[in-house]
């Protein structure tokens, strides 16, 4: 009987230790895909707060650039486009994201502005401002009326966090680490 309770304990001891190299063996193989999702869910969670943070200043600088006047388009660079191009600065340091050192507007088409930022990651934030953007006529109304409006776009460069995880893993993996997040909005010229 003695032998018998002293081949069990030994069976079950060489059982836990094989269990226990089974269990480190799994740890190491899932532990770096964990990692990877876990990066991969903040990013994109960081990449859509960092749209809704563009999309505010966007509708936000529509809405200021309805109230300004349209009477001083005809000078270089027009106060009322540069009070545009603060603003978006301005909301995009209150909301934490990178202006990119926001250069000043030139004209690129009547009557179109343009804004450019060179970012430290290579690329290039542009804020363009269209104070004679014509609004498409509804399909359905009788007789359609050109609302004439200002338009504000953004594109700006989101550098993702999972490039840098995914070569970790596999250091020749490549993977696009810049994505242009485009917005834009309008608003009807009161003026």
């Amino acid at each position: 009987m003695m032998v018998r309770k002293s081949m069990t304990g030994l069976l079950w001891r060489r059982l836990a230790v094989r269990a226990c190299g089974s269990q480190i063996v799994e740890f190491a193989v899932t532990a770096p895909l964990l990692v990877v999702f876990a990066v991969v869910i903040y990013d994109f969670g960081q990449a859509f707060n960092t749209r809704e943070k563009l999309n505010f200043t966007a509708r936000d600088a529509a809405r200021f650039a309805s109230t300004q006047p349209t009477n001083d388009l005809s000078l270089g660079t027009p106060p009322s486009v540069a009070a545009i191009r603060d603003l978006v600065d301005a909301d995009l340091l209150a909301a934490g994201l990178n202006d990119c050192s926001l250069g000043a507007i030139t004209l690129s088409g009547t009557p179109v502005w343009t804004a450019t930022g060179a970012c430290p990651n290579g690329a290039t934030l542009t804020l363009t401002i269209d104070r004679g953007f014509v609004v498409p006529p509804i399909a359905s109304a009788s007789q359609p009326v050109q609302q004439i409006s200002t338009h504000v776009d953004l594109q700006y460069p989101y550098q993702w966090q999972f490039n840098g995880v995914i070569q970790l893993i596999a250091p020749s993996a490549t993977y696009a680490g810049i994505t242009m997040i485009d917005t834009d909005a309008f608003a009807a010229n009161q003026d």
